[in-house]
């Protein structure tokens, strides 16, 4: 399936009012269809597998943005920290550690958002508040030794349900989260302002609970086959 861009306009007149940004994602999807989309005005793109993105990245313009949403392992840092300019899956203190590390090798500082797990499935990754709090404290009294890693805000993923009651309530929580940690840890950082949350089919509801990036594949490029 070629890319939709009636569905791109629909989602872009979508954001506007909320001043939100698209993150389009294009995960196993060819070079063919991103520079359709890129040709269309986008310029962010996320991707989940760093092999891939290591093969795309060349292929296409100079400023595209790139995104890495996927669980990121350490090992791996090494590969996208070059180019990428946001890693939305931050989820312990010695991967921001690796991103710092392998980031000023190059001389870059690199975004990162903080995963927080907020669905009801197990199999989701992401910290919990006591986990954040430890995180945050342990950056906080490290902060001098980390000029290459900046934390920019938070992602996560609601329940995969049907239940909008259920997504409304997870994605307010990461915003009084979002507002709360600010408060506590990021006064003075205008840099801590991302909510990445929302999806193809949750992100008007994510739009609506604060969110200022939101992650579509699906509605863009067509379902994964």
């Amino acid at each position: 399936m070629a890319v939709n861009l009636t569905a791109f306009n629909t989602v872009l007149s979508q954001l506007q009012p909320y001043q939100a940004q698209l993150v389009a994602v294009s995960k196993i999807k060819p070079v063919s269809d991103i520079k359709a989309l890129y040709e269309a005005g986008q310029r962010i793109f996320g991707e989940n597998y760093v092999q891939e993105l290591v093969e795309k990245q060349p292929q296409l313009p100079a400023d595209v943005q790139w995104h890495f949403i996927g669980h990121l392992q350490s090992n791996k840092v090494k590969y996208i920290a070059p180019f990428v300019s946001m890693i939305h899956g931050v989820d312990g203190f010695k991967l921001l550690q690796e991103i710092n590390k392998q980031a000023a090798k190059h001389n870059r500082v690199i975004d990162v958002l903080l995963q927080m797990h907020i669905a009801e499935e197990e199999s989701k990754f992401g910290l919990d508040e006591t986990e954040l709090h430890t995180l945050l404290t342990t950056y906080s009294e490290q902060k001098a030794s980390l000029a290459h890693v900046r934390i920019v805000g938070f992602m996560g993923m609601a329940t995969n349900t049907d239940d909008v009651q259920q997504v409304r309530k997870e994605f307010a929580h990461l915003k009084a989260l979002h507002t709360q940690t600010k408060t506590q840890f990021f006064a003075n950082e205008p840099s801590f302002l991302h909510i990445s949350m929302g999806m193809s089919g949750d992100y008007q509801i994510a739009l609506e609970e604060g969110s200022t990036l939101v992650r579509i594949g699906s509605l863009l490029f067509g379902a994964r086959l």
